[in-house]
């Protein structure tokens, strides 16, 4: 169950993650970060102080923690695990919980002889109330605000408008403390606003402190001299409504969450302290019927008032430092601002006070969206509110005057600059499913010759799809994607992104595949972990191409009255948001749809549906309360390795082997290793899974001339100087060969989900049945020339085989490959680099060599150019990369491979 990472000091809820951990971080150190100058707020520079908040010179100690290994209110770390086990992860229920403690406790009996032996617990009742009783956080307990309309009302005044609504919040200050003295985040935790620069032109945005914001909200705070020294502490929130059960009467629960800015992006995505819920807002219910302008109005100022009530304990602490203690252990004076508010468009409506159709950001007309507005900002709302009548606002300025945004009502906030740019439901779900994949099922059908002609049109662009090869981290659609089908997840659409630019080219208009090109590369470039100033150029250059090129869906008549959306409009902002908050990886609403699994539908499940938000809430507390527990026992150091070893060498065991132990010694050689030689790329063969002569094996691989490439391979690498006509080496016939069905390669992808420059880890095949089935011979990318970037840097090959052998006393890993060759121009539709079958002019055989296996630098994916061609419909996707003329080298395939090859 609970692991803690020596190395880097986090703790991790399974061994799965942990595992997860050691092979993304440590197994392969990540490189140093690209070199690059630092300037820090010169006022806000977070000094320590002591606990009543006075400053304390540079360089003394933290105050010490407690680090007696005392496992309270547990009785040891299996009693500990075992509350971890069924309460966190398997979430074993009341009845079956005390079904499986009746059954140990009749075992120890058994054991014992002693009638009296109990289990562990008594029952489920008894471990609930050892988890009440972790002292190491409060659980940050859940509080009911009541809120009732109190204005005049009416014999007519309608039934939801006199109701009661009941908000459940946490205290955000407590939350705020919380997250700040957590020491998972020690390392990840920046303390002061920066400006970082690679060179005197060139600026790096990435995490959300590296910004703008943070920095002018530092500047602003720094003007009151008893603010200097303080550390800036932003508070991001993010809301989301969610439905858990549509069968059982639409129940929705309406989260509030809430991270903070110090934190970096990657551990806001991965930690489970990273983002907490903090509050439940009320949903009023209208009842049947349509729903009305005045109700539309009371919701809006409902959830504002609420979200307003939630967050003013933090209000004092905005304009009076407030002591905490911070991840490295020591007390800074902290001081809040309201940052970002991560929400979805209809979200955004309601945050900021506009009116549907409008843009939060600028004040575009909604007829007028496919081009900019002048900016919308906090004084010049209040002014026109002020001076309008209602009726103007709404029509002129698309502004509601009966909604004031919850942010007013704190210093420094605009909810106009801080609506953040959302990945997923603007550029994903938005832009490229609902919009470009519709138009141009849309294009299809209103000028295919028939709706039948239509139907196999969009049946082929499905085949396409379906006959995609196998790729690691590719969600292959065997079947299609059946655009018909309305259920639709986010995952289904980053997938369907990756191979539907390939699939749709030589079916529409060239316009229109060059139109889903700059979208997918303004997508991808915006995706990045890190921008600067010349990523950022990037995107403004794809952008503008995006919008010249979308011009095509309105000259074929698929949008007659011109492209006017909310969410396409939104990409005008991305680049000014980057520079603002840093990059919008951290700052995406995916991060607080993946929290509604843990804080809303996992805890609505284990309730019993009857009125269960008071339950839900209990079990977050109790949730909290164990990962607090698990942090501080990790921290000091009671987490070592697994329960059963720690307890045989608690016992002086001399036998037991410490595996965690060994693997941290081996990571740090691994590390001093990559320091000393720079070298961020690996690539290694899987196990051997069989031994042939070399003569057997050419048979086998029908390759007559299999032992000339060897020795061709071998007279390379022995003489580099003696060149193509150089003398072959002696190789017997009966050398032995071993045989391996896949190779692991690992480089650096900071693109990846691995996180900022982390390191990527994928396997490449090369087996005849593949899963006991079909045969998979994987493509990749083999370093040319070293020199250079971009497609130039490599060839393309497919893997034939991997073999390892040894010749004079040196042991030897290569491969086996098929040549490509690449075309001198990128396809003019895609963008894509093209590549064709390498054949011998006289035989026209495949041209195939044996090279070392480090030369490989990873894995390729390969989609068939087809055209026009239409396929049979039995076509299956093994036979793909042996079938056709050209391929697209995808570079769309992931984020690495389009920030590498394209």
């Amino acid at each position: 169950m609970a692991r803690y990472c020596n190395l880097c000091h986090t703790a991790f809820p399974t061994w799965r993650r942990y595992d997860d951990h050691n092979i993304n971080i440590h197994r392969f150190p990540k490189p140093p970060a690209p070199p690059s100058e630092k300037i820090y707020h010169h006022d806000l520079d977070a000094r320590i102080c002591d606990a009543a908040g006075n400053y304390l010179p540079p360089g003394t100690p933290a105050p010490a923690r407690d680090n007696a290994h005392n496992w309270y209110p547990f009785d040891s770390r299996h009693q500990f695990e075992f509350a971890e086990w069924h309460f966190e992860k398997v979430q074993t229920s009341e009845d079956d919980l005390n079904e499986l403690l009746n059954t140990l406790a009749a075992e120890k009996a058994a054991e014992t002889g002693n009638p009296e032996a109990r289990a562990m617990y008594d029952d489920a009742e008894h471990m609930r109330g050892t988890l009440d009783s972790i002292a190491h956080s409060d659980g940050l307990p859940f509080v009911k605000y009541h809120f009732r309309y109190t204005g005049m009302a009416t014999p007519q005044t309608p039934p939801w408008k006199l109701k009661t609504y009941v908000v459940y919040a946490r205290n955000p200050l407590h939350v705020a403390e919380h997250m700040a003295a957590c020491a998972d985040f020690k390392g990840s935790w920046d303390y002061v606003p920066y400006e970082e620069f690679t060179s005197d032109t060139c600026r790096r945005f990435s995490d959300f402190m590296s910004a703008r914001f943070p920095f002018k909200k530092a500047d602003e705070i720094a003007r009151d001299d008893q603010n200097k020294g303080a550390m800036l502490t932003p508070i991001i929130l993010g809301a989301d409504k969610t439905t858990v059960s549509v069968a059982t009467g639409h129940q929705e629960y309406h989260p509030l969450y809430m991270s903070l800015g110090n934190l970096s992006n990657d551990m806001r995505r991965a930690h489970r302290d990273g983002v907490l819920p903090i509050a439940f807002l009320a949903i009023p219910k209208h009842g049947r019927g349509r729903t009305t302008d005045e109700y539309r109005t009371f919701v809006k100022q409902l959830y504002h008032t609420a979200i307003a009530q939630v967050l003013s304990p933090l209000r004092p602490a905005m304009t009076t430092p407030h002591v905490m203690r911070c991840p490295d252990g020591h007390y800074r004076r902290a001081i809040f601002q309201l940052g970002p508010f991560i929400a979805d468009y209809p979200e955004q409506v309601c945050l900021s006070g506009i009116v549907s159709g409008w843009c939060p950001k600028c004040r575009a007309f909604p007829d007028e969206l496919d081009k900019g507005g002048p900016p919308r900002f906090r004084a010049h709302t209040e002014c026109v509110v002020e001076t309008f009548p209602a009726g103007v606002v709404w029509d002129v300025f698309g502004l509601n005057v009966d909604v004031e945004p919850f942010t007013n009502h704190f210093p420094r906030a605009d909810i106009h600059e801080l609506i953040s740019p959302d990945l997923l439901h603007q550029l994903i779900k938005g832009t490229f499913k609902d919009h470009l994949v519709e138009w141009v099922s849309d294009y299809i059908y209103q000028t295919a010759e028939s709706e039948r002609e239509a139907d196999e049109i969009i049946a082929q662009i499905d085949l396409r799809l379906a006959i995609a090869p196998p790729f690691p981290g590719l969600r292959r659609f065997p079947h299609g994607r059946n655009f018909g089908d309305a259920q639709w997840t986010g995952d289904d659409t980053k997938a369907l992104m990756k191979i539907y630019l390939s699939a749709i080219a030589g079916l529409v208009p060239t316009k229109m595949v060059q139109c889903l090109a700059a979208f997918l590369d303004f997508c991808y470039l915006a995706r990045r972990p890190e921008h600067d100033t010349h990523t950022l150029a990037a995107m403004e250059e794809a952008l503008e191409e995006f919008h010249r090129l979308r011009s095509v869906f309105i000259e074929t008549g698929v949008r007659p009255d011109g492209i006017s959306l909310p969410r396409q409009h939104s990409l005008l902002h991305y680049v000014l948001a980057i520079r603002q908050f840093g990059s919008p990886n951290g700052l995406c609403s995916s991060i607080t749809e993946s929290k509604h699994i843990e804080a809303v539908k996992e805890t609505w499940r284990r309730s019993n549906r009857n009125d269960p938000i008071e339950q839900m809430t209990t079990t977050l507390v109790r949730l909290t309360k164990l990962s607090a527990a698990r942090i501080e026992f990790g921290r000091r150091g009671m987490l070592h390795g697994d329960a059963h070893t720690a307890a045989r060498l608690a016992l002086g065991d001399e036998t037991v082997v410490d595996k965690q132990r060994n693997k941290e010694l081996l990571y740090l050689a691994a590390r001093d290793a990559q320091e000393a030689d720079g070298r961020v790329e690996y690539i290694s063969l899987g196990e051997r899974t069989g031994v042939w002569q070399l003569t057997y094996l050419a048979d086998e691989l029908q390759m007559p001339t299999l032992r000339t490439l060897v020795q061709r391979y071998l007279r390379d690498r022995l003489d580099p100087d003696a060149g193509e006509h150089g003398a072959l080496p002696a190789l017997s016939t009966r050398t032995k060969i071993g045989l391996h069905v896949a190779a692991s390669a690992v480089f650096h992808a900071p693109s990846e989900a691995c996180g900022s420059r982390g390191m990527h880890h994928e396997f490449i095949r090369c087996n005849p049945a593949w899963s006991g089935d079909y045969a998979r011979y994987d493509t990749v990318l083999v370093t040319s020339d070293p020199n250079v970037w971009g497609m130039r840097r490599f060839r393309v090959a497919q893997v034939r085989q991997f073999i390892s052998f040894k010749y004079a006393e040196e042991f030897h890993q290569c491969a086996v490959v098929d040549w490509f060759c690449m075309d001198q121009e990128r396809d003019g539709s895609t963008g894509m680099s093209v590549g064709r079958p390498q054949l011998d002019p006289v035989t026209g055989d495949r041209i195939s060599s044996v090279i070392p296996l480090t030369s490989i630098a990873r894995a390729c994916h390969l989609m068939p150019k087809l055209g026009r061609t239409y396929l049979p419909v039995d076509f299956h996707w093994s036979e793909t990369l042996t079938s056709f003329r050209a391929y697209y080298v995808n570079s769309y395939v992931d984020y690495h491979a389009h920030e590498t090859i394209l």
